[in-house]
């Protein structure tokens, strides 16, 4: 038990307190409801920021976090509802997303994919929360009424928003799209525009991955004849297997840390120097759902490029959840990499 984990079961423990504020009659009972909803709403976002800057985020958070989310919300809808103050259909609309959505995170956890909340989800909580807030005072303050009504047309919306986003980010956990790097639009669309610019300007490539795990290497070998320029890739998941196999300065990685830009171009030139290619690219990156002990943000990621012109490196945040990162980490090092062979940045001396 860690205080991010107490803010969390708080939570749950401040629903029956809730409950009986809103069902008794006392002068303020309502102001004190709102009052308590909104401070211990408050934790939701004050537990992850603690679990997260302490390094304390365990497996039990992970559980009771969307929990206590769920149902400190739906408990207060539902007697909102006994009381008269929102409509039945609400409540079915916010519970079917959050049913679903549940249903969505163990089926893809039994898969060993862990979806964690999305910026979009998060936004939900907020509406969903400040909407609760308005309906409770809307009783000893008539005047709300309007804006409450409002406030919960603008949470339904995000409700709704926010689970279609998961699913259709992970339909491939429930068998409906393919999570492969050959599965994806965008990913076939580039590497086989960077195999086509490879193949016109007779140029190798070979790749050095960390957090993408040889995805990028997968999306090359996806594709029929990439043998013609793509000439293999060292998968440096440790740090010693970067310092082995890609010869990556152990003072690099003390001084900058692994997901570093001077550590992605050491990886980049270790790739190309030990597979013998025109270019390689690199790919280090923290892609979540924890960070590391470095205090770097979740979703940074540096791209090496090296080529007979030098060895270049690129700093990018990706926003998503681990899938959506490294899967967007992949993209992005064949964009930077397509615009390096596209801008004839690559000199290339033949016999």
């Amino acid at each position: 038990m860690n205080i991010p984990n107490a803010l969390t079961i708080s939570r749950l423990a401040a629903i029956p307190v809730l409950m009986a504020l809103l069902l008794l009659r006392f002068p303020g009972h309502d102001q004190v409801a709102a009052a308590l909803f909104v401070v211990f709403s408050l934790t939701d976002t004050l537990d992850g920021q603690l679990a997260r800057r302490h390094g304390s985020v365990s497996d039990l958070g992970k559980f009771l976090d969307p929990l206590a989310d769920k149902l400190f919300v739906l408990s207060v809808l539902i007697v909102l509802v006994q009381e008269g103050l929102v409509a039945s259909w609400v409540v079915v609309v916010i519970f079917s997303r959050e049913l679903i959505i549940t249903i969505l995170r163990s089926v893809a956890a039994s898969q060993g994919t862990v979806i964690s909340a999305a910026p979009l989800g998060k936004t939900k909580t907020i509406t969903q929360m400040g909407a609760v807030a308005l309906l409770i005072l809307q009783r000893p303050y008539p005047i709300l009424v309007p804006l409450a009504d409002i406030a919960v047309l603008v949470a339904v919306a995000f409700t709704l928003f926010s689970g279609l986003d998961y699913l259709l980010r992970f339909r491939y956990v429930l068998g409906m799209g393919d999570n492969s790097s050959g599965g994806h639009s965008p990913l076939r669309r580039l590497v086989r525009d960077v195999g086509t610019a490879l193949r016109e300007q007779r140029l190798t490539v070979s790749v050095a991955e960390s957090c993408t795990g040889g995805l990028l290497g997968s999306a090359f070998t996806d594709q029929s004849g990439s043998s013609e320029y793509f000439r293999g890739g060292i998968v440096a998941y440790s740090d010693s297997v970067k310092r082995d196999q890609l010869g990556v300065p152990p003072g690099l990685l003390a001084d900058h840390g692994a997901v570093s830009a001077a550590v992605a171009e050491a990886m980049a030139d270790g790739a190309r120097s030990r597979l013998a290619t025109d270019l390689a690219v690199s790919i280090t990156c923290i892609a979540g759902p924890d960070s590391d002990q470095s205090g770097k943000p979740i979703g940074l990621t540096y791209v090496g490029i090296a080529s007979p012109a030098g060895t270049r490196s690129f700093e990018n945040t990706m926003r998503g959840d681990r899938w959506a990162n490294r899967r967007r980490a992949a993209e992005w090092a064949l964009e930077l990499l397509l615009q390096q062979v596209r801008s004839g940045g690559v000199e290339v001396k033949t016999a």
